[in-house]
């Protein structure tokens, strides 16, 4: 008989919110944790970097979004006009989900499990394809957010 005893749930003292720029919503790492399922297993501080990093990704790739939103006179995205879901802006909800997809992606390309048997090959051809699944979806939340279609096609 085994034992599993998971890696305990930090709490918010060691986890507070990270502080965005003044247009984006503040991230809870606490919040992200639950949404990805990572409970314990990846450290406060390696997630936190992470979250970081794909903020700064999030946010360079909305930063002329953001710019026509301050133009037009709004002063977070929040206050930009949309649909409301759960008394929430859907593209409040977009620009979570990319930044949870691009957290989760990153992730899972840097912090890949170490089994190298058969099954462990096999494992890793799943992972690389959530990887890429996880990455488009970012993408396409990046796209709801900035209001513009998830693909560009063109006739060569």
């Amino acid at each position: 008989m085994s034992l599993v005893v998971p890696a305990p749930k930090p709490d918010a003292a060691t986890e507070p919110a990270i502080k965005n720029t003044h247009f984006w919503p503040d991230i809870s790492p606490l919040e992200l944790r639950d949404t990805l399922r990572l409970e314990g297993t990846v450290t406060a501080k390696r997630l936190r970097a992470v979250i970081k990093f794909a903020l700064t990704e999030v946010n360079a790739e909305l930063y002329s979004y953001r710019v026509a939103q301050l133009a037009q006179g709004y002063k977070t995205l929040a206050d930009v006009p949309a649909d409301q879901i759960d008394d929430e802006s859907i593209k409040v909800c977009a620009y979570l989900r990319a930044v949870s997809s691009i957290t989760a992606a990153i992730l899972a390309e840097r912090y890949p499990n170490s089994d190298t048997t058969d099954a462990g090959s096999k494992k890793a051809e799943i992972v690389e394809s959530t990887v890429d699944e996880l990455w488009r979806d970012g993408r396409n939340a990046i796209s709801d957010v900035a209001g513009v279609s998830h693909c560009v096609i063109g006739l060569l």
